[in-house]
Protein backbone atom coordinates (compact mmCIF):
# COMPACT_ATOMS: atom_id res chain seq x y z
CA UNK A 1 0.00 0.00 0.00
CA UNK A 2 1.50 3.51 -0.98
CA UNK A 3 -1.05 5.48 0.73
CA UNK A 4 0.56 5.37 4.21
CA UNK A 5 -2.37 2.96 5.76
CA UNK A 6 -1.20 -0.02 7.43
CA UNK A 7 -2.53 -3.11 5.97
CA UNK A 8 -6.07 -4.46 8.10
CA UNK A 9 -5.77 -7.46 10.05
CA UNK A 10 -8.44 -9.30 9.38
CA UNK A 11 -10.39 -11.56 11.60
CA UNK A 12 -9.65 -15.27 12.07
CA UNK A 13 -13.16 -17.79 11.28
CA UNK A 14 -13.54 -17.64 15.47
CA UNK A 15 -13.14 -14.01 15.83
CA UNK A 16 -15.26 -13.37 13.04
CA UNK A 17 -18.32 -15.81 14.46
CA UNK A 18 -17.51 -14.54 17.79
CA UNK A 19 -17.93 -10.97 16.28
CA UNK A 20 -21.21 -11.83 14.16
CA UNK A 21 -22.94 -13.20 17.25
CA UNK A 22 -21.80 -10.36 19.30
CA UNK A 23 -23.46 -8.19 16.46
CA UNK A 24 -26.72 -10.20 16.90
CA UNK A 25 -27.36 -9.69 20.40
CA UNK A 26 -26.47 -5.79 19.91
CA UNK A 27 -28.76 -5.72 17.19
CA UNK A 28 -31.38 -7.47 18.31
CA UNK A 29 -31.38 -7.95 22.58
CA UNK A 30 -32.50 -4.17 23.00
CA UNK A 31 -35.62 -4.70 20.64
CA UNK A 32 -36.51 -7.70 22.95
CA UNK A 33 -35.83 -6.36 25.86
CA UNK A 34 -38.13 -2.94 25.23
CA UNK A 35 -40.69 -5.02 23.29
CA UNK A 36 -41.53 -6.82 26.70
CA UNK A 37 -41.27 -3.33 28.66
CA UNK A 38 -43.61 -1.70 25.87
CA UNK A 39 -46.29 -4.35 26.51
CA UNK A 40 -46.09 -4.91 29.96
CA UNK A 41 -44.93 -1.53 31.12
CA UNK A 42 -45.82 1.11 28.59
CA UNK A 43 -42.16 1.82 29.28
CA UNK A 44 -39.22 2.04 26.61
CA UNK A 45 -36.36 1.21 27.41
CA UNK A 46 -34.38 4.31 27.42
CA UNK A 47 -37.10 5.25 30.03
CA UNK A 48 -37.10 2.25 31.81
CA UNK A 49 -33.37 2.99 31.99
CA UNK A 50 -33.91 6.60 33.26
CA UNK A 51 -36.38 5.43 36.05
CA UNK A 52 -34.01 2.83 37.14
CA UNK A 53 -31.25 5.07 37.30
CA UNK A 54 -33.27 7.58 39.40
CA UNK A 55 -34.23 5.44 41.87
CA UNK A 56 -31.01 4.86 43.16
CA UNK A 57 -29.55 7.96 43.88
CA UNK A 58 -28.99 9.88 46.59
CA UNK A 59 -33.00 11.93 46.81
CA UNK A 60 -33.77 10.39 43.32
CA UNK A 61 -32.61 12.85 41.56
CA UNK A 62 -29.89 13.51 38.97
CA UNK A 63 -28.99 16.77 37.04
CA UNK A 64 -30.30 16.03 32.76
CA UNK A 65 -26.38 16.15 31.74
CA UNK A 66 -25.83 13.57 34.43
CA UNK A 67 -29.07 11.71 32.97
CA UNK A 68 -27.60 11.99 29.42
CA UNK A 69 -24.11 10.89 30.31
CA UNK A 70 -25.37 7.39 32.21
CA UNK A 71 -27.65 6.61 29.18
CA UNK A 72 -24.72 7.74 26.38
CA UNK A 73 -27.18 9.82 24.80
CA UNK A 74 -27.55 13.77 23.34
CA UNK A 75 -29.01 15.89 25.78
CA UNK A 76 -32.23 16.56 23.50
CA UNK A 77 -32.47 12.98 23.42
CA UNK A 78 -32.59 12.49 26.94
CA UNK A 79 -34.83 15.75 27.42
CA UNK A 80 -37.14 14.28 25.07
CA UNK A 81 -37.53 10.99 27.20
CA UNK A 82 -37.55 12.60 29.93
CA UNK A 83 -40.67 14.65 28.72
CA UNK A 84 -42.35 11.84 28.18
CA UNK A 85 -41.72 10.80 31.34
CA UNK A 86 -42.92 13.66 32.90
CA UNK A 87 -46.00 13.70 30.74
CA UNK A 88 -47.03 10.38 32.59
CA UNK A 89 -46.28 11.86 35.77
CA UNK A 90 -43.31 9.68 36.81
CA UNK A 91 -40.88 12.06 36.89
CA UNK A 92 -40.61 15.76 37.42
CA UNK A 93 -38.15 18.50 36.03
CA UNK A 94 -36.88 21.45 38.26
CA UNK A 95 -34.30 24.23 37.64
CA UNK A 96 -32.18 24.72 39.92
CA UNK A 97 -28.77 27.41 40.18
CA UNK A 98 -26.37 26.83 42.12
CA UNK A 99 -22.49 27.96 41.56
CA UNK A 100 -23.50 30.83 39.77
CA UNK A 101 -24.92 28.21 36.97
CA UNK A 102 -28.28 27.32 36.64
CA UNK A 103 -29.16 23.49 35.63
CA UNK A 104 -32.37 21.06 35.12
CA UNK A 105 -32.61 18.07 37.47
CA UNK A 106 -34.69 15.10 37.30
CA UNK A 107 -36.91 13.97 40.03
CA UNK A 108 -38.33 10.29 40.01
CA UNK A 109 -42.11 11.08 41.45
CA UNK A 110 -44.05 9.06 43.92
CA UNK A 111 -45.68 7.15 40.91
CA UNK A 112 -42.66 7.01 38.91
CA UNK A 113 -41.22 4.71 41.96
CA UNK A 114 -44.44 2.50 41.79
CA UNK A 115 -44.43 1.78 38.17
CA UNK A 116 -40.85 1.06 38.06
CA UNK A 117 -41.76 -0.99 41.13
CA UNK A 118 -44.62 -2.63 39.44
CA UNK A 119 -42.29 -2.98 35.57
CA UNK A 120 -39.05 -4.66 37.34
CA UNK A 121 -40.38 -8.03 38.02
CA UNK A 122 -41.13 -8.25 34.39
CA UNK A 123 -38.25 -6.52 32.81
CA UNK A 124 -36.25 -8.29 35.01
CA UNK A 125 -37.44 -12.03 34.47
CA UNK A 126 -36.81 -11.09 30.71
CA UNK A 127 -33.45 -10.35 31.32
CA UNK A 128 -32.62 -13.60 33.34
CA UNK A 129 -34.58 -15.79 30.39
CA UNK A 130 -31.98 -13.98 27.70
CA UNK A 131 -29.26 -13.34 28.83
CA UNK A 132 -28.60 -14.64 32.40
CA UNK A 133 -29.94 -17.84 31.95
CA UNK A 134 -28.46 -18.62 28.39
CA UNK A 135 -24.71 -17.30 29.67
CA UNK A 136 -24.92 -19.71 32.87
CA UNK A 137 -21.57 -19.09 34.69
CA UNK A 138 -20.10 -17.35 31.98
CA UNK A 139 -22.65 -14.22 32.75
CA UNK A 140 -19.87 -12.83 35.41
CA UNK A 141 -17.20 -13.17 33.37
CA UNK A 142 -19.00 -11.36 29.95
CA UNK A 143 -20.15 -8.33 32.32
CA UNK A 144 -15.98 -8.04 33.37
CA UNK A 145 -15.28 -8.63 29.60
CA UNK A 146 -17.93 -6.17 28.76
CA UNK A 147 -16.76 -3.83 31.28
CA UNK A 148 -13.21 -3.31 29.39
CA UNK A 149 -15.37 -2.13 26.08
CA UNK A 150 -17.53 0.48 27.90
CA UNK A 151 -14.11 1.42 28.82
CA UNK A 152 -12.43 1.74 25.67
CA UNK A 153 -15.32 3.44 24.09
CA UNK A 154 -14.77 6.07 26.90
CA UNK A 155 -18.53 5.40 28.38
CA UNK A 156 -18.70 6.39 32.00
CA UNK A 157 -18.72 2.96 34.89
CA UNK A 158 -19.87 4.91 37.50
CA UNK A 159 -23.80 4.33 37.67
CA UNK A 160 -23.91 0.84 39.55
CA UNK A 161 -26.56 1.03 42.52
CA UNK A 162 -25.07 3.14 45.38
Amino acid sequence: MDDGQQPVEWLDSRQERAWVNLAKVLLTLPGALESQLLRDADLTLLGYMILARLAVVPEETLRMSEVAEMANGSLPRISHAVARLEDRGWVTRTVRTGQGRRFTVATLTDAGRKHLDASAPGHVANVRRLVVEPLGEDFERLGTAVGRIVEALGLPTKFLRQ
